[in-house]
């Protein structure tokens, strides 16, 4: 005979007649963590709206409410994203996976023709190859497939609808429960190896590293408002200690982390990019070095992949590509290494900064707006980051910790080339704030710099060219300000002579960096006009919008260069070389080369740091002639523009920003 559907052991875990008083009164306990609204009960009745769909589903599926308001919130941190998906196709507040759906109408691009390697003094890599995608999807992108039989709720509703959406998490919750044999108790700490399952990870390290996270989550408590104007809060439970011995039972692989240089809070597997000779002497897809022996790691560099994971695992392991050190999974965290600290990974189109970097690629797309990253690889990836700045003595600034976008072209040719990953969709200021050193005011007035840091939710700049070339982007919150040559939002943008070499305008395209600053970047201050600061920006000044109501960007100070007394204008470099002399016998003398800019008297730019001239020569696959050298001249690298840069010791004083 067939359950009834208001059975608790039904298969589809459905009990439609008990949503009823339990949920309410869940959902009424925690109304008081959450506040009321400025304009009565009617409003705070509507932005509870979310909080109650969880105290329902809780109480529907018998999941304990704060298991999944904590999932929810390491997936994404509540926020229903206007039913558009993530990069891995996943919906709503739960991240249920429909990647065929998703990922199908996805535009993967970003624009930039460099040479992943950047060094002139050997033939350019310029990889084509395509990011194969697989006809074959994991289990853990399409989990509201499943989610849609558990519930017999359509797909599109669980896609679109967050209500919906929030009960398939909690019907994939139970039933993973029920699968591991465990009963559906009212107790959190019984659920560990359910939350390990929900995870979508095939390995028991990457599922037992979520479900410590989502019990983090629910010992730290949190609260916050989500970008639909939801106001969801889970309490507190410092005490809560889960019973770990249910992931025992729930048959997942062993990965094994030997060989990896990660933190102990991540999962990360070693998965090794070749070091391989093919064809007429060329060889991939990254070179031998003696790091930080020989030299120094001055960078961390976050990419975003432009394809989903397993196709970039393919690419990465070609001799024939190019390489960088660890991928990101966006569904779980989970790390993959692919190039010790030790060797110099092809991945920033600048040699200087590859052989002082280590290349982070995150899974996702740059194009497009709505492609969340999951909270999960926000903080796999700090924990990362964290781990290697401290190992390399990284400091956690915007002038180290550096997108792909912020790297320099090394020449003039290659500006236009350069990558502009991973976009202004990346949340820098939640990024830092994981790393433990979010952006903030660090004077009142009179520091002499900026820090950019608009709200990322409120701050919805235009762009275009997600889809097609001039056609208008989605509207999302964004990190990144633009720039204009007058304090009026009709004023043209300033202008980037390096990007476009023929003087053309600067544009409002996702992939044009030309005229924009982004959420942590430090500028110096040049003159203010009510709502509206300009900064030195490529040798120029350059207008923000900045009222003090809603300001996108705060007071700072430091040091800052400036010309050097009796010097009308300097020379800017895209890498800091070493002086000729400083070569030995048998290394080629790479040239000095400075960018089309220049840095006028009377200009000031943030310092990023103080480095001697050097030069990794490593053109041979046998490691024999290589050679580290380090000159005599010094360097500054500055915020230049959306770039950083850099200039020489000699040609500039360095002097407080505030004086």
């Amino acid at each position: 005979m067939p359950r009834s559907a208001t059975d608790p052991q039904a298969p589809n875990g459905r009990r439609r007649t008990r949503r009823t008083a339990g949920a309410v009164a869940s959902a009424a306990l925690l109304l008081p963590l959450l506040g009321a609204a400025p304009s009565g009960q009617a409003e705070a009745e509507s932005s509870a709206r979310l909080q109650r769909a969880f105290a329902a589903a809780a109480a529907e599926y018998h999941v304990p409410q704060s298991v999944l308001l904590a999932v929810s919130y390491l997936q994404s941190r509540w926020d229903g994203h206007d039913g558009a998906p993530s990069v891995t196709g996943g919906y709503g507040p739960m991240h249920l996976t429909d990647a065929r759906t998703a990922i199908a109408g996805a535009p993967h691009h970003s624009d930039g023709t460099e040479d992943a390697r950047g060094d002139s003094s050997r033939p350019a890599r310029l990889p084509t190859a395509k990011v194969p995608e697989s006809s074959e999807l994991p289990d853990r992108l399409e989990t509201l497939t499943k989610a849609a039989e558990l519930t017999g709720l359509p797909a599109e509703a669980l896609r679109t609808d967050a209500a919906a959406n929030v009960e398939g998490g909690a019907a994939l919750l139970a039933a993973a429960q029920r699968d591991l044999g465990e009963p559906l108790s009212s107790d959190a700490a019984d659920w560990y190896g359910a939350v390990a399952r929900f995870s979508g990870a095939d390995d028991s390290s990457t599922a037992a590293t979520y479900a410590q996270d989502v019990y983090e989550v629910m010992r730290e408590g949190a609260q916050r408002t989500t970008d639909s104007g939801q106001r969801v809060a889970l309490a507190a439970q410092p005490a809560l200690s889960p019973d770990t011995a249910t992931l025992r039972r729930a048959g997942l692989r062993t990965a094994s982390a030997e060989g990896t240089e990660c933190p102990a809070e991540v999962s990360c597997e070693w998965i090794p990019a070749p070091y391989a000779e093919f064809g007429d002497g060329d060889y991939g897809n990254h070179d031998l070095g003696d790091r930080p022996g020989a030299q120094s790691i001055k960078y961390i560099v976050v990419h975003d992949t432009e394809g989903t994971w397993d196709g970039v695992l393919n690419l990465v392991q070609d001799p024939t590509y190019v390489s960088w050190n660890y991928t990101l999974r966006s569904t779980d965290g989970h790390i993959a290494q692919h190039v010790k600290a030790k060797d110099v990974a092809w991945h920033a189109g600048n040699w200087y900064i590859n052989a002082k970097s280590i290349g982070l690629e995150h899974e996702g797309f740059l194009a497009s707006p709505d492609a969340w990253y999951t909270e999960e690889m926000y903080r796999a990836s700090a924990r990362l980051v964290k781990y290697l700045a401290k190992k390399y003595s990284v400091p956690l600034d915007r002038q180290h910790i550096l997108g792909h976008e912020n790297v320099p072209g090394p020449t003039t040719s290659t500006i236009p080339g350069m990558h502009t990953d991973p976009g202004p969709y990346w949340d820098w200021q939640h990024y830092f704030t994981l790393l433990g050193r979010s952006f903030h005011r660090t004077v009142k007035q009179g520091g002499g710099l900026v820090t950019i840091l608009p709200d990322f939710d409120e701050n919805r700049p235009e762009y275009t060219g997600c889809v097609t070339k001039g056609e208008p982007c989605a509207a999302h919150g964004s990190g990144e300000v633009r720039l204009h040559t007058q304090p009026d939002e009709n004023a043209p943008l300033v202008k980037d002579i390096g990007l476009y070499p023929s003087g053309a305008d600067s544009t409002i395209d996702v992939n044009d960096v030309a005229s924009r600053v982004s959420t942590g970047q430090q500028y110096a201050l040049a003159e203010r006009d009510g709502d509206w600061t300009a900064i030195w920006y490529l040798g120029q000044e350059a207008w923000f919008k900045n009222p003090a109501k809603q300001p996108t960007a705060v007071n700072a100070s430091g040091l800052v260069v400036t010309p050097k007394a009796g010097q009308a204008e300097i020379p800017v470099y895209g890498r800091a070389y070493p002086e000729k002399e400083a070569y030995p016998a048998g290394v080629p003398v790479q040239a000095v080369s400075p960018l089309p800019y220049k840095l006028l008297q009377g200009q000031r730019y943030a310092v990023g740091d103080k480095v001697p001239g050097e030069y990794f020569y490593s053109p041979t696959f046998d490691t024999a002639p290589h050679k580290v050298v380090i000159g005599s001249d010094m360097y500054y690298e500055i915020q230049f523009g959306h770039r950083v840069a850099f200039v020489r010791a000699a040609d500039v004083t360095v002097l407080p920003s505030h004086s």
